[in-house]
């Protein structure tokens, strides 16, 4: 189980544990999925193949698996009940309990999950060395969840007791994570003091478990969530338990977590924590969540690598008043780095006021020339500016290397104004290196006029 996945794929079914089987002659067969839709789409290819050829109950085993694997769950059950009360000896008797109680679950009927279960704790104690005895935890464990959340309070007690138990044997590591995801269907009121029992733990063999309840909590709708994952973040030992915690913060849509993941920005020393912090806000749709950012970033009493990663951030909200507070940012700060990040942020606004912005930035003879270079190579990736106003202003620009840079935006423009521009380059510019730098970009060019232009210019006498 990797629980350092990214987290869009922390979805419940990564976190069930798939088994192979291997029967008692020796062959393989495949074993049965842990996770509930995987018994879903698997089931007609889990049930091992027979074995036993000489086996009394053989034939019956076979009619079985053909009836489980049409979805005929009723009869199956029924058959390999059979094989049970009539061979007893059989090499098939130890898995059938499981194969019954797999297909009477399969119904969904509540009583026939009661007797499902009945079944998996019958070959616990009678056959513990089963092939399907790892498959059997688990599924018992899928039972008492669908149990549970119809009400029944034994089933519910049981769940809790394998959430929370302590120790961690490693056999015991794939039946604690399913009933931990059991949790994910009962109601709040009765999930989260259990899943508030697991994030207690301290041990280091509850790692994995505080893990995936931080992500459970946060699937609950609750006044206690965003509070719950905030003393996570401020009390847990393990780092990526907090971080993540911060990072589920962000998709808890409440006031109460957005106000969490303020206090977490402007108070919490770990630097890690605040990142995420800052990439949570932006994550939340709300006027709030931008204005602490906003805030954030005019602090200059903060560490400058934060105040660019929120400068990054809202730059990606493409709202209008991000977008003019980062226009006012800029005539304010004086960092160079601070400065650099607004202009990548701004150029990744649509409109023509980013674009016109950015010109104007290029054109400004107060901004260093890297500036001014980088404020147009943006405007020109996001085509923010025309390719007639490109040639315009290659005309206009007095400074070679602004001008250099004019030819290299046209360069990474496949447009055919584009390549028009630079052959009027070629041909006519004075500047000797200049013509050189526009006829090296065109030689990279896939427009078909370009090798007649490449000729004409060889045989110019």
């Amino acid at each position: 189980m990797n629980m350092k996945q990214a987290l869009t794929t922390m979805v419940l079914s990564a976190l069930l544990i798939s088994t192979s089987a291997i029967t008692a002659s020796g062959q393989v067969g495949i074993g049965t999925a842990s996770d509930v839709q995987a018994l879903d789409v698997k089931a007609s290819t889990n049930v091992p193949v027979a074995w036993a050829d000489q086996d009394p109950a053989d034939s019956l085993y076979r009619s079985a698996r053909r009836e489980l694997n049409a979805g005929r769950y009723e009869r199956a059950a029924g058959i390999f009940e059979q094989i049970r009360s009539s061979y007893r000896d059989s090499e098939y008797t130890p898995d059938s309990y499981y194969w019954e109680a797999f297909a009477r679950y399969r119904t969904g009927d509540t009583r026939e999950l009661e007797t499902a279960l009945d079944l998996l704790d019958a070959q616990a104690r009678r056959y513990p060395n089963a092939v399907t005895r790892d498959d059997a935890r688990s599924l018992s464990v899928m039972i008492r969840g669908k149990l549970a959340e119809r009400g029944n309070a034994g089933a519910a007690q049981n769940i809790t007791e394998q959430a929370t138990q302590e120790g961690c044997p490693e056999e015991e590591d794939d039946v604690r994570v399913m009933a931990l995801n059991a949790l994910l269907n009962m109601d709040s009121d009765r999930a989260l003091p259990i899943l508030e029992q697991v994030l207690q733990r301290r041990d280091a063999c509850s790692v994995e478990l505080r893990r995936k309840a931080v992500w459970l909590i946060s699937q609950k709708e609750s006044d206690e969530t965003a509070a719950i994952l905030l003393d996570v973040v401020r009390s847990d030992p393990d780092r990526e338990v907090r971080e993540q915690a911060v990072f589920w913060l962000s998709q808890v849509d409440s006031d109460e977590a957005v106000v969490a993941l303020d206090s977490l920005l402007m108070e919490s020393d770990d630097r890690a924590v605040q990142e995420k912090a800052i990439f949570a806000l932006s994550q939340h749709d709300s006027p709030r969540s931008a204005e602490i950012l906003r805030r954030y970033v005019m602090r200059d009493d903060v560490p400058e690598e934060l105040r660019e990663n929120a400068i990054f951030w809202l730059g990606q909200s493409h709202s209008r008043e991000n977008q003019q507070f980062l226009r006012d940012l800029y005539a304010q700060v004086e960092s160079e780095a601070l400065k650099d990040k607004i202009i990548f942020s701004i150029s990744q606004q649509s409109g023509a006021e980013a674009g016109d912005w950015l010109v104007a930035v290029a054109m400004d003879q107060n901004e260093t020339v890297e500036r001014r270079k980088s404020a147009l190579f943006w405007a020109g990736q996001r085509h923010q500016m025309p390719t007639a106003s490109l040639g315009e202003l290659y005309r206009t620009m007095d400074d070679r290397e602004m001008r250099e840079q004019v030819i290299f935006v046209l360069s990474q423009r496949d447009e055919t104004e584009a390549v028009d521009v630079l052959m009027n380059i070629a041909r006519n510019e004075t500047d000797r290196e200049l013509r050189k730098n526009a006829i090296f970009w065109l030689g990279q060019s896939d427009d078909p006029r370009v090798p007649d232009f490449l000729l004409e210019l060889i045989n110019i006498p």
